[in-house]
């Protein structure tokens, strides 16, 4: 890696990825592949392993980031750990299947399947966010009626909206209190999530001593589903039975039927499949489907960001122990780019909070999730049809793999 203007230009899309992608809730794997092997001129393999530290770092620096943070109009955390406890089991147990099925399908079926999906989140995102600002817009123009009756002038801000917001749920404005991170933390959800991330992770490191499709190699592989369906099962039951709740709704009681919770927990391993096959993290599914579920956007940024850091850091360790990715990655620079997402991801959470705070629109989160997602389809996508030109002009074999003769290390 030598200094130069690809290095300065790099540097500034990776930081904007890094910004944009964490505040949005998807990490910006979509822009740093790109960015990597476009501007840097990295070869496909050193720029997907270090696309994997950036977002391995920044999402690391958002969890820590949000683990202080309130929920904006209730007395919780802003990161929903009932709600990333349901889902990020099966995002990881999704992974698995996905990083196998991306040695057996085509690029040309992953690129397709690439552009299909983000051009579809990215436009209901979109959506989802404009009907926000709907709401957001009717609840200052309350806000300013309200202050004009109580004759106090017809100034709208973001703390007269909340009022207005809280006396609608009968809540108490005690939310906005500060609290230290260790009254923050749920320790028993966040104990649970640690608990799965070690023990598939401990499996996959136990895969890579066996023969590939040999009985023991299966046997370790289907060990990994007991346990991921295992603990989602244990939280869609708690929820099920009204044990748990997923507050951050702002709902003082939600009954959960069976079909929607065995929905939510194949959209989870949908996410991961997905995830595993693009070399990308599963927030830019959870996030638009946690806001789906009506979970305020801080919420459903800060939740996404902590199950897609268990993902990433799952999906950096596996690939480097089993894929051989990092043999021969450049030290150098996977430290300089991880340190620009890490604090790319640290400032874009601090100014987006100052902007939803003057403002008084948590929607901004919303569209810069579409932005980010829109810009990684026209990225991504773009690559991938440049790379499927290359390959027939060079008459390659573009059909679908063998998993059991694919050789991991060469």
């Amino acid at each position: 890696m030598k200094y130069g203007w690809k290095i300065i230009v790099g540097t500034i899309v990776g930081f904007l990825g890094s910004a944009f992608g964490n505040v949005g809730g998807v990490g910006g794997g979509g822009i740093f592949v790109p960015m990597l092997t476009l501007i840097i001129g990295f070869d496909a393999k050193s720029a997907i392993a270090i696309s994997k530290c950036m977002i391995t770092g920044g999402a690391t620096a958002t969890v820590f980031y949000n683990l202080r943070q309130r929920h904006p109009t209730l007395d919780l955390p802003v990161i929903d750990y009932d709600l990333a406890l349901l889902f990020q089991p099966m995002l990881m147990l999704g992974i698995s299947i996905g990083v196998s099925f991306n040695v057996i399908f085509p690029d040309w079926m992953l690129t397709t399947l690439l552009i299909i999906s983000f051009t579809g989140i990215s436009v209901k995102s979109f959506f989802k966010g404009v009907d926000t600002w709907k709401q957001e817009t009717l609840m200052m123009k309350e806000a300013s009626k309200n202050s004009r009756t109580d004759g106090r002038g017809g100034s709208t801000c973001i703390a007269t909206s909340l009022k207005v917001l809280f006396k609608k749920r009968k809540i108490k404005s005690k939310s906005i209190m500060q609290v230290s991170v260790i009254d923050n933390v749920h320790w028993k959800e966040l104990g649970l999530l640690f608990a799965v991330w070690i023990m598939i992770l401990a499996l996959e490191i136990g895969k890579n001593y066996t023969t590939t499709c040999s009985g023991v190699y299966w046997v370790i592989n289907l060990l990994q589903v007991p346990i991921a369906v295992g603990m989602s099962s244990y939280q869609a039951m708690r929820l099920y039975k009204g044990q748990r709740i997923i507050a951050s709704k702002g709902d003082q009681q939600t009954h959960w039927r069976v079909l929607q919770l065995i929905v939510f927990c194949a959209c989870g391993i949908l996410a991961g499949t997905i995830a595993g096959l693009l070399g990308l993290g599963g927030g830019f599914i959870l996030a638009p489907l946690f806001l789906g579920l009506g979970i305020p956007p801080q919420v459903a940024s800060a939740t996404s960001i902590l199950a897609m850091a268990f993902s990433a850091s799952f999906f950096f360790l596996m690939e480097a122990i089993y894929y051989g990715l990092f043999d021969d990655l450049d030290d150098l620079a996977a430290l300089y780019f991880v340190a620009v997402a890490t604090a790319a991801a640290l400032v874009g959470q601090h100014l987006v909070r100052k902007v939803i705070a003057m403002l008084g629109r948590a929607s901004v989160i919303i569209f810069i999730l579409t932005l980010t997602l829109c810009v990684s389809a026209v990225l991504l996508g773009g690559v991938g049809v440049a790379n499927m030109i290359k390959r027939i002009e060079n008459k390659e074999y573009m059909g679908f793999g063998n998993l059991c003769t694919y050789k991991v290390k060469e």
